[in-house]
């Protein structure tokens, strides 16, 4: 592997290092104190440490749930994972992935600087993984070196702008503000769930005032909440697979108490995630504004999803909940349409459900939080499904890219691809 190709793979590509190396320069553009500096930056690659950790616990729980459902139903088909896809990729378009995504940022920070979309793309992993599909798609149409790499890093540094700038009217409405935006390919679906919220609900009747009886008032603790759905979700799935399904999982621990445990081991993952996100707002923001002064006026940081989970925990579990329901049925209908039958993976549908509830909660309340859930978890089944023939060979391994944008992206990009090749 050449420095540059472990510079992208093994640096560039971490969330924690990108986000610690840009809070460093806006710091150093401000001719902050070397105390604050070294402060600042170590703050911000802890905090992305935090949420990683919160959200590997969360995974983990999820694998174990989403594996219990497929072997007590005895589901056949094709399991969503941006990473098991990628690492399929590299095997075969290593060294294109690394130039289109290093390439991809500097062209992000051009089109940042001389067009009116204003955002620096920072969920470095998401990067890695629009590059991956980009050599895919592109090679698969039949392009190859210089050409192959300039066109995928000139679409890869377009969308890292396109993305954010569609979903900031409603990220003014979930924050409040103007100071952050998302950058996390899952927007397509959070704009069709803030777009779907706003026609169905009311903004008003937030799932975050939702009123609940004194005698039950613990519920008011998100975190209490978040535990005790988790649990009930657990506990009826791991009823009705049985004890020898669930025992492949819980090894020596009683079914019933794993079942308990996995739902409190979810809710614990969730609170890390929360004080994750909590410190990269107290460290980036402030920071950033030493790159919008210097090298990009008026640039907003645009950062992972779970970044706006602390503005309506509620709407998250709502969200995550009415995906997955949405994918449950929609993979029924996949059948009838005759195409792959994508099986709802849990990851995908708790990081981009939970996404699409806060965005739907913020146009259109509890409802909204349900139906834009709902509408992300039928995208997330059917685009991935459609994503497939593009692929080329990677279309026939047991897994695809999960989320909307990389599906939506995919398919445009393919089909003008051999519309002109």
């Amino acid at each position: 592997m050449g420095f540059f190709e472990f510079l992208m793979n093994e640096i560039l590509s971490l969330p924690e290092v990108l986000v610690g190396l840009i809070v460093m320069i806006g710091l150093i553009l401000q001719r902050a104190k070397f105390a604050k500096i070294f402060s600042g930056t170590s703050k911000s690659i802890i905090g992305f440490v935090i949420l990683g950790a919160g959200a590997g616990v969360v995974v983990g729980s999820l694998d174990s749930l989403g594996g219990i459902i497929q072997d007590a139903f005895n589901i056949q088909g094709v399991i969503p994972n941006n990473e098991a896809i990628v690492a399929l990729a590299q095997q075969t378009l290593g060294t294109e992935t690394a130039l289109i995504m290093g390439f991809g940022f500097i062209a992000n920070i051009l089109f940042a600087r001389f067009t009116p979309l204003k955002y620096i793309f920072l969920t470095g992993h998401h990067t890695f993984f629009m590059a991956a599909l980009l050599s895919a798609v592109l090679g698969t149409s039949g392009m190859s070196g210089i050409t192959l790499v300039v066109t995928g890093s000139v679409i890869l540094g377009a969308v890292m702008v396109i993305m954010p700038a569609l979903a900031q009217p409603f990220m003014k409405k979930v924050t409040g503000g103007n100071e952050i935006a998302m950058g996390h390919f899952g927007t397509f679906g959070y704009v069709s769930a803030g777009l779907v919220g706003k026609a169905v609900g009311n903004e008003k009747d937030s799932s975050e005032d939702i009123k609940i009886p004194d005698s039950w008032s613990f519920l008011r603790d998100s975190l209490i909440a978040t535990a005790l759905t988790m649990v009930i979700m657990f506990l009826i799935l791991v009823v009705v697979a049985g004890p020898e399904v669930v025992g492949v999982y819980a090894g020596d621990q009683n079914y019933i108490m794993f079942g308990i445990m996995q739902g409190i081991t979810f809710a614990a993952g969730f609170s890390i995630i929360m004080a994750g996100v909590r410190m990269i707002l107290t460290e980036i923001v402030p920071a950033f504004k030493g790159i919008a002064e210097k090298l990009v006026p008026g640039a907003k940081p645009a950062l992972d999803v779970p970044i706006i989970y602390p503005y309506a925990p509620t709407a998250v579990i709502i969200g995550f909940l009415s995906s997955f329901i949405g994918g449950v049925i929609s993979m029924f209908f996949l059948g009838i349409f005759n195409l792959a039958l994508i099986i709802p993976g849990l990851v995908p549908h708790f990081f981009t459900g939970a996404g699409a509830g806060v965005f739907g909660n913020a146009t259109g309340g509890k409802i909204g939080a349900a139906a834009g859930g709902f509408t992300n978890g039928v995208l997330i089944s059917f685009i991935p499904a459609l994503l497939l023939p593009v692929l080329g060979t990677l279309g026939f391994e047991n897994t695809t890219f999960g989320d909307s944008d990389f599906g939506i992206i995919g398919i445009l990009i393919g089909f003008l691809a051999n519309l002109f090749s």
